[in-house]
């Protein structure tokens, strides 16, 4: 995404803006930067706008962008349906030609992010779907300053959920699959496939990447959100480009009983018990090494570049002080706090993938990262999904996932967007697509999920059934694990706060 501003001045003398907020925004858009000012007929105020471009697709376009009659855009923002746009073109350009037709018009309908100087519009009403977010303001004109959208309370964080307890009950895979087998819904399946299928494939257009390097990125752990998302975008990738797989992992404690002199020999050791102790094998690295080699069978003339990203604690304590808290904030709830950490890193690529000589340090140079962000909230993937099936039953689920999607915006996508385009990339939601949103909205809740069944199965039984038709069998019966939880960033420097505490590292650095 890139990094838009507006300062306004009740003077019409130049004024000075914090640098900290420039490297922000620089860093947001790092392929073009360019300010505009503008200054009111009555000389009685001044507008500065700056725009720092990330180029993802046509011709760069610089911002801010002017039209023949004065009008000045900044916008922040991808368009994947809804105007037709040509491979060779620009985004922007499209969308400054239909505004030059009907401003008015669209500014009603989308999903967008705005700023616009118009010299013909005093206002102009937006409205949206309560699940879509939209921005669309004018920011000034002869009359004076007109704001037409509600800025929505983003100093709110809502209570989150903890850990969702392995089940007691031993279930084999095998039975799981059976289970699956026996609850797939094939139609609505494939139906699923094919729209989330055409979502990845607007998602992964971007400029040719350097020989060698890859243009998408796929934040993995593998589990089936992730695997989905990577699986489809091996359709859509051109074949000679390889596909990033960021996996993130914080250091573990080494076991105080852990024992490294065992004797091999000794009558009670297993394989598992001697294996050398890797700080880094938290649960998904481990699950993200098992999906690389599904994916590997599923397309062996892939490069698939498995990025195994380390993060020891002063890393991560030196990242958030300089930058993750800075972004995460407003919100600051120690979920907050560990999902934006744990983002920000993998987001950022930088680690190693192996060779047969070994670990080789990589970056990933992908400006597209695909994230699942969506899949449990339509889907009811979250423990308090089953809780509140088990309380309520599905009307109350039903309920949930309905509150669920209405504030995914301010929950979740823009906290994410901003540590992704911290590193000068782009977070693409494919779940989240209009088609893919609009489609599971149209099925019976019994459909979507069956939480009668055991976890890895009940919980997004149709993409599950999804997942066993792109021949993602391990995939399909894997339980949902959170990304703090799976990457062990989760309780790294307070084992006993809970999720929605209020997290001091974030106030204080």
């Amino acid at each position: 995404m890139c990094g838009i501003f507006c300062l306004l001045s009740r003077s019409a003398a130049p004024e000075e803006w914090d640098q900290a907020v420039l490297e922000a925004l620089q860093r947001r858009g790092p392929d073009s930067s360019r300010d505009v000012s503008v200054t009111g007929t009555d000389s009685g105020y001044r507008c500065l706008f700056s725009a720092h471009v990330l180029h993802m697709r046509g011709l760069l376009t610089p911002q801010p962008w002017r039209d023949a009659a004065g009008n000045i855009l900044l916008w922040n923002g991808e368009i994947f349906e809804g105007l037709p746009v040509d491979p060779d073109q620009n985004d922007t350009t499209v969308l400054s030609q239909r505004l030059q037709v009907n401003l008015k018009e669209f500014a009603r309908s989308g999903s967008v992010s705005l700023e616009i100087f118009s010299w013909d519009y005093p206002h102009i009403p937006s409205t949206r779907p309560e699940s879509i977010p939209i921005d669309c303001r004018v920011v000034m004109n002869p009359a004076g300053l007109a704001l037409s959208a509600p800025v929505p309370p983003l100093n709110e964080s809502l209570p989150a959920s903890g850990p969702d307890p392995l089940t007691k009950s031993r279930v084999s895979v095998r039975e799981l699959e059976e289970l699956l087998a026996g609850s797939a819904h094939p139609d609505e399946a494939n139906h699923l496939i094919r729209v989330l299928s055409e979502a990845v494939r607007r998602r992964v257009q971007a400029p040719p990447p350097p020989a060698g390097s890859a243009s998408v990125a796929v934040l993995f752990s593998g589990g089936i959100d992730s695997m989905i998302l990577a699986a489809l975008a091996d359709r859509h990738v051109p074949a000679q480009h390889p596909i990033d797989l960021l996996n993130v992992a914080f250091r573990l404690q080494e076991p105080k009983n852990h024992d490294k002199k065992r004797n091999k020999d000794s009558p009670n050791s297993d394989p598992a018990s001697l294996r050398t102790f890797s700080p880094f094998d938290v649960p998904d690295r481990l699950t993200g090494r098992a999906g690389l080699e599904e994916l590997r069978r599923l397309n062996p003339e892939r490069r698939w570049n498995f990025v195994e990203i380390n993060v020891t604690l002063e890393e991560l304590q030196e990242a958030r002080r300089q930058r993750i808290r800075h972004l995460v904030l407003p919100l600051d709830s120690v979920l907050d706090d560990s999902i934006g950490c744990a983002v920000w890193f993998a987001a950022r690529g930088a680690g190693a993938v192996m060779e047969d000589g070994g670990p080789r340090p990589f970056t990933s140079s992908a400006k597209v990262v695909l994230t699942g962000i969506g899949a449990d909230e339509q889907l009811a993937g979250y423990s308090r999904h089953r809780v509140r099936f088990q309380t309520a039953g599905l009307r109350g689920l039903l309920e949930e996932l309905s509150m669920e999607l209405g504030r995914i915006s301010s929950r979740n996508l823009g906290r994410d967007d901003r540590v992704v385009g911290d590193h000068g990339k782009e977070a693409r939601f494919p779940y989240l697509d209009e088609g893919v949103v609009s489609f599971l909205s149209s099925l019976p809740v019994w459909l979507k999920a069956d939480l009668s069944l055991p976890r890895g199965v009940g919980e997004k039984l149709l993409l599950r059934s999804a997942a066993r038709q792109l021949g993602l069998g391990r995939a399909a019966v894997l339980p949902k694990r959170a990304m703090q939880f799976g990457s062990r960033v989760a309780k790294m420097e307070d084992r006993w706060e809970k999720a929605s505490d209020k997290c001091r590292r974030l106030l204080t650095g």
